[in-house]
């Protein structure tokens, strides 16, 4: 992996988040693959498209794996050759998302700042990585989450479907990156956990970190982005921040076989400019 001119400080370690959520994947099915993260697009594996763009990175300094399962990994020869370089390490994954950040993260000296992604990121590249880490950075913050505005995908790519969350100031959309940048930041792991183990009732959590105020001006449609926030920042104590990129791509991901076909057809098309 490269890594800046001096990698003891601003050099980044990397977690990809590899594992299915559960034992019959959408994606893997149609494709025809092992796990999800096996499953091509345009020809390369998903999983290795992310890796690709973490190697052209100017800030990262190491790749972990949270997934997929050895025996997996074992039967891929491209993925047992990496785990054998000095760069990339593989952790057994978790019974959630959440849980697999938090036993990575705790694998990884508390001091490193650690950008985390999943591997069906399958336009993900290292311009958009270092866009987010150097601006993640300069900021000073805790923890680091990239949003691209609902209406840049919709202007790029007006038929594609994507989850928006609607602030006063516009609605965003998730990138699927994000930056624990001190030992401080760590802490939204562990935030993300409790949400994820409140399966039923997530919001409950949400709402009570937000505050009955803040959750009746997101209702009313009153709440800007840097409000929430702001008010999240204050009641877990640390410094949140959203990196704006300008690149729809950013926010493109592939959960099901109809994003995968969108991707490929995205990408023939750049191919083809």
């Amino acid at each position: 992996m490269n890594a800046t001119n001096d990698p003891e400080t601003s050099s980044v370690e990397a977690i990809v988040l590899a594992a299915d959520r559960g034992a019959c994947d959408p994606v893997a099915l149609d494709a025809g693959t092992r796990c999800k993260a096996l499953a091509p697009v345009a020809g390369v594996p998903m999983l290795e498209r992310v890796l690709n763009a973490l190697e052209a990175s100017h800030r990262i300094r190491h790749v972990h794996l949270a997934g997929p399962p050895r025996d997996i990994v074992d039967a891929e020869p491209t993925l047992s050759l990496l785990l054998q370089g000095e760069h990339c390490y593989w952790h057994d994954s978790r019974s959630s998302p959440s849980a697999s950040t938090v036993a990575a993260l705790d694998e990884i000296e508390r001091e490193r700042a650690v950008l985390l992604t999943t591997a069906d990121h399958a336009l993900l590249d290292g311009a958009m990585i270092d866009e987010f880490l150097e601006s993640a950075q300069a900021r000073q913050l805790d923890f680091a989450v990239a949003l691209v505005r609902y209406d840049t995908i919709m202007a790029r790519f007006p038929d594609m479907r994507r989850t928006a969350t609607r602030f006063a100031d516009g609605a965003v959309c998730g990138c699927n990156l994000f930056a624990f940048l001190t030992p401080a930041g760590r802490e939204l792991a562990g935030f993300w956990q409790r949400v994820e183990n409140s399966r039923k009732k997530p919001w409950r959590v949400i709402a009570g970190t937000l505050g009955i105020r803040g959750v009746l001006r997101y209702l009313t449609g009153r709440l800007t982005l840097d409000e929430a926030l702001d008010r999240l920042s204050s009641r877990l104590g640390v410094r949140i921040g959203a990196v704006m990129l300008e690149r729809p791509e950013a926010a493109v991901d592939v959960d099901s076989a109809e994003d995968r076909q969108e991707v490929e057809t995205l990408l023939a098309s750049m191919h083809d400019r």
